[in-house]
């Protein structure tokens, strides 16, 4: 294989030589531009910042927005948009025939909007304060106007769920009995308008998992982040009054309006909503929370602009990848690299992750499948769930993104539910460890649909009746090395997260000797082995014995805790999991066409999904892949298992082109990148999917910003492989990061390597320069 590469350090340190640094490119021409409106909610603009997502869009003469906050569980565990602000100025420059546009202007993190009928301009600026949850609309006009805003909800009643409306909730396929989505409650007072949604301490689906899992002796234990959550906010402007009701439908879903309007014309006006989000076992003390923010808000108003602006400019400084000429189909790549960025720096302070399914921009479901007729807060699978395989994919590109500070809603997530966690295994099988299923729900224990509600019986009250997820475990590894990592490339101190990645092996540690055990006299196999049986590997070989993915998991999140200093781990943590580390089975090969080939497993009894976990070793736990003696073992497993050919694809959260980019396969790496970050078909050019789960799919983007990542650079140890993947045709400017606080940033031209700059310095000697003849 070395033969097709030029693998030079000399030259690598040649061109380094002269340490000038790239200018960072200009990303106005990444710039979304829209010079007409839109239809509907489906060709509106992402904005957002903190952990507020908005969807931003111009239809019939009216702004619209569709208001979303990381964080807002209903009891049946839906995510609730806040609701839908529509504004309106009178005279109106957006109004049928006057000239338009819209433009998100990434490097301030907001969207504009300028409207010209006749003489009369108009500017509105949309943005929300990284640092507050307060989106704030700015208006001004050559000429006085009046404004109106209307802020609009669907729950102005109950709504009965039905049907597949469910699988926005975790009853999904399963509801038992009549599910309803309570109602908000809107008040209009004097000059602004107040609206929020309260769980209560009533019964939610916690308390329903817990009786079905029969976790009823230790619910007082468990943590329940839907007890008495309220949520929702205040909509207002200086010199507005209220303005009565109104009614109407938008696509499939009545609402209700609540108004304000202007005092009187003029050329300048600003709205505000300012958004709360608490559990409190009272309504005032959340009122008093909202109150304080807005007090807040209004003593920082200078400056709030000034702070925000800055941070999108840290943001774009920190990292990019910028390819080929303006409208090429790779400046695309490089262009929707950037704008799906952008969606994910939306959430970067939320007290809970990014959704896989939607993240904060999801629209009216009919726009996505016309089928699904239901309302705004519809998402597919689940809006407290969170499916593992998933999340892991909006997660591993911001290790090199150098986004670290937005990968510690996931980390939270985690170390929330981790007693949770560790209470199921105690209470099923009286043994140490945390047990973190696939499909998980936000307070730690199994989705109850897929748990399954008609089980036999006798059957392990620990473990899902579940054809693809039983015996699923070890999704959870991924995040444990996320942790790890971040110690690597961020210089974070982790002693946080130690004892969580401790608690997931520990779990695999005992489980599999307590199910061999159960199975027989012995704990460990002839060779002194832990037998992972049954298992599987992802939803897709079922029933296996040492499953290729766990195996590669296990000895990679031991390994690299090992490689931790000693203030992590004292002499006897530190033996223990050396012990373990020696335990751990071998993977498993077969081989096609006589050529050896890694196997999902040592055995597996059926094939129940479509992924390829027998590539796991190459992503994410790189046992095999480039600077390996087994690359070409790995390479033969991606051209002849055929399995893995039959499941190739772009769509999703296929990962093929990161698999494809880790093996240096560059003409297959380019192909399918080129597939995967196309434009999305929408109007805006990073709306992927549905896919196999929903609109926007940021497991999409995820997966194709990792790709596109593992192209340009790979990190093996201390060595960095630059362009292992790289088509030597496209031109790029990247800055990415790397592991021990590493910044490369690289300008390839015509197939050459103008100009590099390692930071720091000494790392220069640990770039290997991964060029085609």
């Amino acid at each position: 294989m070395m033969g097709i590469f030029r693998l030079s350090l000399v030259a690598a340190l040649l061109w380094s030589l002269s340490g000038v640094r790239a200018q960072t490119p200009s990303l106005t021409s990444y710039n979304v531009v829209w010079d007409t409106p839109s239809r509907n909610a489906s060709e509106s603009m992402p904005c957002g910042g903190g952990d507020v997502g908005l969807n931003v869009w111009v239809e019939q003469g009216e702004l619209l927005l569709y208001v979303a906050r990381s964080g807002t569980f209903d009891h049946n565990n839906t995510l609730l948009k806040l609701g839908r602000v529509r504004v309106r100025l009178s005279p109106n420059p957006f109004e049928s025939g006057t000239r338009f546009r819209q433009e998100l202007r990434l490097q301030e993190g907001h969207v504009r909007i300028t409207g010209s009928k006749g003489t009369h301009t108009a500017q509105i600026d949309v943005w929300v304060d990284v640092f507050r949850p307060v989106v704030h609309v700015d208006i001004s006009s050559n000429r006085a106007v009046q404004t109106q805003a209307t802020y609009e909800s669907w729950r102005y009643a109950d709504r009965p769920v039905k049907g597949k409306a469910n699988h926005a909730n975790s009853y999904k396929f399963a509801p038992q009995g009549e599910i309803v989505t309570r109602k908000d409650e809107v008040q209009a007072q004097e000059n602004e308008i107040l609206f929020y949604h309260a769980n209560g301490s009533g019964p939610s689906v916690f308390d329903v998992t817990v009786r079905q899992q029969q976790l009823d002796s230790v619910k007082n234990q468990l943590y329940n982040p839907l007890k008495n959550l309220t949520f929702g906010g205040v909509l207002s402007g200086p010199g507005m009054k209220t303005a009565g009701t109104v009614e109407g439908k938008y696509q499939d879903t009545d609402f209700q309006g609540h108004q304000l309007v202007s005092l009187r014309p003029q050329r300048q006006q600003s709205l505000t909503i300012h958004l709360h989000t608490a559990q409190h076992e009272s309504f005032h003390e959340w009122e008093k929370g909202l109150t304080a923010l807005q007090n807040e808000s209004a003593q920082t108003a200078r400056s709030a602009r000034k702070a925000t602006l800055d941070w999108w400019k840290a943001f774009w400084e920190r990292s990019f990848i910028s390819i080929g000429a303006a409208n090429t189909t790779e400046w695309k790549v490089g262009r929707n690299y950037q704008l799906f960025r952008y969606m994910l720096g939306c959430n970067a302070s939320g007290h809970w992750p990014t959704k896989f399914n939607g993240g904060l921009f999801t629209y009216d479901p009919a726009l996505t499948d016309s089928s699904m007729k239901f309302t705004p807060d519809f998402r597919n699978w689940g809006g407290g769930t969170h499916t593992a395989q998933n999340q892991r994919l909006v997660y591993w590109p911001m290790l090199k993104s150098g986004d670290w500070a937005l990968m510690k809603p996931q980390f939270a997530f985690y170390q929330r539910t981790l007693a949770n966690a560790e209470l199921r295994t105690r209470v099923y099988w009286k043994h140490a460890g945390a047990s973190f299923t696939e499909q998980l729900e936000n307070f730690g224990l199994p989705n109850p649909a897929e748990y399954t509600w008609k089980r036999p019986a006798g059957y392990d009250p620990g473990m899902e009746y579940n054809a693809w997820l039983e015996y699923e475990w070890d999704t959870v590894l991924e995040f444990c090395l996320m942790m790890l990592e971040t110690e690597r490339y961020a210089g974070d101190a982790i002693q946080a997260y130690v004892p969580f990645i401790e608690s997931c092996l520990t779990f695999f540690n005992e489980h599999y000797q307590y199910l061999a055990k159960k199975r027989g006299s012995k704990t460990f196999d002839g060779a002194g082995k832990l037998i992972l049986y049954p298992g599987s590997a992802a939803e897709t070989y079922k029933m296996t014995y040492n499953a290729t993915s766990t195996i590669a998991a296990l000895k990679t999140v031991v390994t690299r805790l090992l490689e931790l200093p000693d203030s992590y781990l004292n002499p006897e943590k530190r033996q223990h999991w050396q012990l373990m580390l020696t335990r751990i089975p071998g993977i498993s090969f077969r081989s096609f066409e006589g050529h050896p080939t890694l196997a999902p497993a040592q055995l597996w009894e059926r094939i129940n999904n479509i992924e390829t976990p027998q590539l796991y070793p190459v992503f994410p736990w790189r046992t095999h892949g480039i600077g390996r003696a087994n690359l070409d073992t790995a390479i033969n497993t991606y051209r002849y298992d055929p399995d893995a050919l039959r499941f190739r694809s772009h769509v999703g959260w296929k990962q093929d082109n990161i698999f494809a980019a880790r093996l240096g396969l560059r003409d297959e790496a380019a192909r399918l990148t080129l597939l995967k970050l196309q434009d999305s078909g929408r109007r805006f050019p990073a709306f992927w999917g549905p896919g196999y789960d929903w609109t926007p799919d940021h497991n999409w983007g995820g997966s194709g910003m990792i790709g596109l990542q593992e192209m340009l650079l790979q990190a093996d140890g201390r060595k960095l492989y630059l362009f292992p993947a790289w088509p030597q045709n496209w031109d790029v400017h990247f800055k990415l990061h790397a592991p021990y606080q590493t910044t490369v940033e690289g300008v390839l031209k015509n197939g050459k390597l103008e100009q590099l700059k390692v930071w720091p310095e000494e790392r220069r000697k640990d770039v290997v320069l991964l060029l085609p003849e």
